[in-house]
C-alpha cells in the first residue's frame, strides 16, 4: 500500500472506524445496487407556464392514477379514485372544499387516511426505508413510518394502526397527516426531475416556477437561451435586459417584472408615454390574448416599442464591441432610408411597416437619447440589486448546467452546432475557436466567469458571450441562423423574416451524424440518448418527436400557450423508469381552480419509446458506479483492517 492509498482509507476510517462498520456498509450498498432505479423525470420549455408544469409534476404525467389504479382495482368506483387522486394533487385545497360539503368530519378522515397510507406504500415499494424515511416530513415521520410498514395480513397490530388514525384525528391533525401523505406520494412518484431549458419568457409566472424548483428535492437544469438571457439581465447586461423588458411587454407579462421582482419601470413607462405618445405603434401589437384592459394594452404596446428600439441601440453598441461575435448584418437602423420608410436588409429594399422613429437620429441612429439612458441606467440598477431575481440566478448557477450526462443520457436544450455537411462547427469565443463539447464547456466557464470572476475582463465577457448565447448563429442555445427581431416588427415580408435553423435539425434521423456527436461527448452511440427542447414539434402536422430510431427525443411539446396552436398538444414529459422509457403528450390544463373544483385532471396519451429488456437497476445507473467505486473503496479498508496496516478504532 502505497502512501496516499494509505492516507486516503486513513480518512475512510474515521467514516468507517471498525471492521465491523466497513462490512456493514458494503452489505448496504451491495443491496441498494441491486434494487430498481428511481424514476426519472424529463421536461422543457415550460415558458413560465406554472399552473400546467405544476400539475403534471402533481400527478406524475398520469403515474399517480396508476398507482391508485393498481392499489384498489375494483374495490373503489371510478369516481371515489378520480376523488382520491384530486386530493394527492391539491390536498390543501381539496379538504378546503370537501370539508364544507361532508357532515361527519371524523368518518371522511378514518376513510381516507388508509387510502393514502395505501398508495405511499405502493409508491415507496422500490426504494430503501431508509431513503423513504429521509423523504418523511419531520412532523410525522414515526406515524407514517409506522402506518407504512403495516402488514395486512396480520392481526397482532391491527388495533394498534387503528389507535394511531384514531389518535391523529382526536388530535385535530388528521388534515396535517393528510397534506403530509400527499406529498409524499408526490416526491416518491418522481424520483428526479431534469429539466431541459427554458423557465423563463411568454407565460405569467417562471418566478412562481423557480420557487418550486428550489424546494424540489432532487432536480438538475440545462439552461435554455430564454434562461441564459435573464441570468444576463441579472447582472446588468443592457442587451439581455433590453430584450427581457420588451418581450415581457410584447405577451403583457409586466408584471413579472413589477410584482414578482419589484423592479420599477414606472420611469420606462412616463419616458415610453411622453417620447410615443401620438404613436399607435401600428407595429407593436401584443402576442397573444394576456387579458389586460384599453389603457394597459396601450402601455404594454409603447413599453414595447420604446424597449424595440432601445434594444437595437444597445444591441448595435455590443455588436462594435465585440466584432468576434460576428453579429455585424444585426445592424439595421442605419439602412432605414427615413424619406422613403424602407430599410435594406441583405441587399433588398423594404418597406417598412412602421415609420414613427422619434428617438433614433438618422445621423447617429445608434446613439441613446439622454432620456433613454437614463431608462437603461435605471433598469441596470434595478436588475442588479432586485435579491430575489439574484436568488433565482443564483439557484440555476447551483442546479444547473449548460449540458448534462446522466445515465446515458446527452441532455440539452436546443442542439449541437454543424456545418451543413453534418460535421462539428466551429464557433469563435473571444479569439480561439471551439465545436462541441468543447464550445459546450468553454461557453459555460465564461458564464460563470461572469457572475464570479474576480477580474472586470472576465466578468464582463461572461456577461456579453451570455448575451450572444441568446441570439448568436454559433450559440449552442440559439440554433438559427439570426435573431430576425427588427425583421419580425418593421419588414412584413415573410422571406426577411426567415431564421433558418442549424443544420443540426436537418441531420436529427441521421444515425452517423448522432454518432459524431456522441463520441464527441464520450457516450457510446448504441446505448446514449439525446434528449432537447427548444424548436416545437408540430405533433399536428404528423412530425415525431422520436428521432433516429430513437436515439434522439425532442420534447418541446408547447407548455407554453403562444406555441399550442403549432403543436397541437399542451406538452411532453419523457418518463424513464425501471421497465420502459415513454414520452407522453398532455392535453391543455383548464385550470388549477378547475381541478381543484371540478376534480379536472390533465388527460396525456403515453407512448413507450423503448422497454427495457431486464429491469433497470441502481447498478446500472450513474449511481450504480458510485456505489461500487465506494464499495471496492471500503474492501480495501476491510483488507487493510485484516491485515493490521490501519488500526480499528472501535
Amino acid at each position: 500500500m502505497d502512501t496516499a492509498e494509505k492516507r486516503y482509507l486513513g480518512l475512510l476510517s474515521r467514516s468507517f472506524p471498525s471492521a465491523a462498520k466497513a462490512s456493514a456498509e458494503i452489505i448496504n450498498l451491495s443491496a441498494v445496487l441491486n434494487l430498481p432505479k428511481g424514476t426519472e423525470f424529463f421536461a422543457s420549455d415550460i415558458h413560465g407556464e406554472y399552473e400546467a408544469f405544476s400539475h403534471i409534476l402533481r400527478n406524475g404525467s398520469g403515474s399517480i392514477r396508476l398507482k391508485i389504479e393498481d392499489v384498489f382495482g375494483d374495490t373503489l368506483s371510478a369516481e371515489e379514485k378520480r376523488s382520491l387522486a384530486s386530493l394527492i394533487y391539491y390536498p390543501r385545497e381539496r379538504m378546503e372544499l370537501v370539508l364544507s360539503q361532508v357532515e361527519d368530519h371524523e368518518k371522511w378522515f378514518a376513510t381516507v387516511l388508509p387510502q393514502l397510507v395505501s398508495v405511499c406504500k405502493r409508491s415507496a415499494q422500490k426504494y430503501t426505508r431508509s431513503k423513504v424515511r429521509r423523504a418523511l416530513p419531520e412532523d410525522f415521520a414515526y406515524i407514517i413510518e409506522e402506518l407504512m410498514t403495516e402488514d395486512r395480513y396480520g392481526v397482532d397490530k391491527q388495533a394498534y394502526y387503528a389507535a394511531i388514525i384514531h389518535a391523529v384525528i382526536g388530535t385535530n391533525r388528521g388534515a396535517a397527516l393528510i397534506e403530509a401523505l400527499c406529498l409524499l406520494i408526490q416526491r416518491l412518484v418522481i424520483d428526479h426531475l431534469h429539466i431541459v431549458g427554458d423557465i423563463y419568457d411568454r407565460g405569467p409566472y417562471p418566478h412562481t416556477i423557480m420557487d418550486m424548483l428550489m424546494d424540489y428535492h432532487s432536480l438538475d437544469i440545462q439552461w435554455g437561451n430564454h434562461d441564459i438571457v435573464w441570468m444576463g439581465a441579472s447582472l446588468g447586461q443592457r442587451g439581455c435586459i433590453a430584450h427581457v423588458v420588451r418581450n415581457c411587454a410584447r405577451y403583457g407579462n409586466l408584471s413579472i417584472l413589477e410584482d414578482a421582482y419589484g423592479i420599477n419601470i414606472l420611469p420606462l413607462a412616463s419616458f415610453a408615454q411622453t417620447a410615443y405618445a401620438d404613436d399607435p405603434c401600428v407595429a407593436f401589437g401584443l402576442k397573444g390574448n394576456p387579458g389586460l384592459s384599453a389603457q394597459e394594452t396601450e402601455l404594454n404596446v409603447k413599453i414595447q416599442k420604446a424597449m424595440a428600439i432601445i434594444q437595437f441601440k444597445v444591441e448595435a453598441q455590443l455588436i462594435d464591441e465585440n466584432p468576434g461575435f460576428g453579429l455585424e448584418d444585426r445592424k439595421l437602423l442605419h439602412k432605414i432610408d427615413f424619406d422613403k420608410g424602407t430599410v435594406v436588409v441583405d441587399g433588398i429594399e423594404y418597406e417598412l411597416t412602421d415609420t414613427v422613429f422619434p428617438t433614433v437620429d438618422p445621423d447617429d441612429p445608434y446613439r441613446l437619447t439622454p432620456e433613454e439612458e437614463e431608462v437603461m441606467q435605471r433598469l441596470e440598477q434595478a436588475f442588479v440589486n432586485c435579491e430575489k431575481l439574484q436568488r433565482h440566478m443564483r439557484f440555476f448557477l447551483e442546479a444547473g448546467s449548460l449540458y448534462k450526462v446522466h445515465n446515458g443520457n446527452l441532455l440539452f436544450h436546443a442542439c449541437v452546432p454543424l456545418n451543413a455537411d453534418g460535421s462539428l462547427m466551429e464557433t469563435e469565443v473571444f479569439g480561439e475557436k471551439y465545436k462541441g463539447r468543447a464550445l459546450y464547456d468553454v461557453m459555460e466557464r465564461y458564464v460563470r466567469a461572469g457572475f464570479f470572476d474576480s477580474d472586470p475582463e472576465m466578468r464582463k465577457r461572461g456577461r456579453d458571450l451570455m448575451w450572444y448565447m441568446w441570439l448568436g448563429q454559433g450559440s449552442p442555445l440559439f440554433a438559427k441562423s439570426k435573431m430576425a427581431t427588427f425583421e419580425l416588427y418593421l419588414i412584413a415580408d415573410k422571406a426577411a423574416r426567415k431564421e433558418v435553423k442549424n443544420p443540426f435539425y436537418t441531420f436529427l434521423n441521421d444515425d452517423a451524424v448522432m454518432a459524431g456527436i456522441f463520441e464527441d461527448f464520450g457516450l457510446d452511440p448504441k446505448t446514449s440518448r439525446i434528449v432537447c427542447g427548444h424548436v416545437p414539434v408540430k405533433v399536428k402536422d404528423g412530425e415525431d418527436p422520436v428521432k433516429c430510431g430513437g436515439r434522439v427525443l425532442t420534447i418541446d411539446g408547447g407548455f407554453s400557450k403562444a406555441y399550442q396552436s403549432t403543436t397541437g398538444i399542451a406538452g411532453y414529459t419523457l418518463i424513464s423508469n425501471s421497465y420502459d422509457i415513454i414520452l407522453a403528450a398532455h392535453e391543455p390544463l383548464e385550470s388549477t381552480k378547475a381541478a381543484v373544483t371540478k376534480e379536472l385532471d390533465i388527460f396525456s396519451s403515453t407512448r413507450v419509446v423503448e422497454s427495457m429488456k431486464k429491469r433497470t437497476l441502481v447498478a446500472d445507473t450513474d449511481k450504480g458506479k458510485e456505489l461500487k467505486a465506494q464499495i471496492a473503496d471500503l474492501g480495501a479498508l476491510l483488507e487493510a483492517y485484516r491485515h493490521g496496516e490501519i488500526a480499528e478504532k472501535e
